[in-house]
């Protein structure tokens, strides 16, 4: 990916434009940290890089931005630019490209994000981004309360790079983010959910959650940060109460509203882990303090794990009963179910067989 970024920086180059890679790629790079997105910006404008790369599809003009697969890679590329002016706290609703890479970066939100690279890989580093990462703390490009009143969704991106990186945020940046808490009620749930899915799925989630009760914006993002802390986002989603507020797709509803109610429940009871399944059971034992070891052994331990599980066919069914299919062979398959998960009932054709004939005496 670096190869093929650094291939990508020369091709602008030979067509006489400046071209950087930017943002999280260089970040990462520089601490050892694996990264999987790579920015570019660079002088030419998204009609420019149309007549480069012929294949470049432009994502919005309006911004300068384009996309591009080169090499199987995929890069977003933006020109130059400045922006004159911000729209509900999110947008920027006027922009000017611009020749110069310095007046692009200072648009930027944090510093640790305006580290470079040119296409010989030497770090371009005009706004000692180098130092604030060797000093793990996350500053604003300029006036903290500008940038965060710009664009309020910084405030959740600060966290989210905080959390993942586990740097402290810059005091101006936390007494910023603090004045202007109310403004995060102008984000869609939609982004606010993707910034906290974020935070919610790293390993240091606590440092996150503690970093957004210390802010205030627990009560402008509708949740309680004192929760448990599950290996899975949707045992903390789960402990929220925000499904009806929080665009989930439906297999996350489903496992949420599962957790919900196997929370009600006795998660080594063999009901209980046949029902909901491993997944569901193990995020429960987390939220419950149940050790997983004890709950994976109680479930491998389980004689079925669904009804195909059960050692008779329908056909065998109707064959023993003596009669054509029917809505009975769900009910027959539900009560050998419960018999055999309370080992009420071995799950054997011929013990099944036996107590078929028994109950249709």
């Amino acid at each position: 990916m670096y190869n093929t970024a650094l291939e990508l920086l020369n091709k602008f180059n030979e067509d006489n434009f400046k071209a950087y890679i930017v943002g999280g790629f260089p970040r990462d790079l520089y601490i050892n940290k694996k990264s999987t997105d790579v920015d570019i910006c660079t002088n030419a404008t998204p009609k420019e890089i149309k007549e480069i790369f012929k294949d470049s599809k432009i994502n919005n003009e309006q911004y300068g931005s384009v996309s591009l697969i080169y090499n199987t890679v995929r890069f977003e590329i933006t020109t130059f630019r400045k922006e004159k002016k911000y729209e509900n706290n999110r947008y920027p609703v006027k922009i000017k490209y611009i020749d110069n890479l310095i007046d692009d970066l200072l648009r930027r939100d944090f510093t640790i994000n305006t580290l470079c690279i040119d296409s010989e890989g030497n770090y371009i580093d005009l706004l000692n981004a180098k130092q604030d990462i060797d000093n793990k703390i996350i500053k604003c490009v300029g006036d903290a309360n500008k940038k965060i009143k710009e664009d309020i969704l910084r405030s959740l991106r600060a966290i989210r790079f905080a959390t993942i990186l586990n740097f402290k945020l810059d005091d101006k940046l936390k007494k910023a983010i603090k004045k202007n808490k109310k403004l995060i009620k102008k984000l869609s749930y939609y982004r606010k959910k993707e910034e906290l899915e974020k935070i919610f799925s790293s390993p240091n989630c606590k440092y996150g959650l503690d970093l957004i009760k210390e802010l205030e914006l627990d009560k402008e993002l509708n949740i309680n940060t004192d929760i448990i802390i599950t290996t899975s986002s949707l045992g903390i989603w789960a402990q929220l109460n925000v499904l009806d507020i929080y665009p989930f797709t439906k297999n996350e509803k489903e496992i949420i509203k599962n957790i919900k109610l196997a929370l009600k429940e006795d998660v080594l009871d063999n009901n209980i882990l046949y029902k909901y399944g491993l997944y569901v059971c193990t995020l429960v034992g987390e939220i419950k303090n149940i050790d997983r070891v004890d709950i994976v052994k109680k479930y491998n331990s389980l004689p079925i794990f669904s009804i195909k599980d059960i050692n008779v066919k329908a056909d065998q069914i109707c064959e023993i009963l003596n009669k054509n299919k029917g809505p009975f062979i769900k009910k027959i398959y539900k009560d050998l179910e419960y018999k055999i998960l309370n080992n009420l009932l071995e799950n054997d054709f011929n013990e099944i067989k036996n107590y078929l004939e028994q109950i249709d005496n």
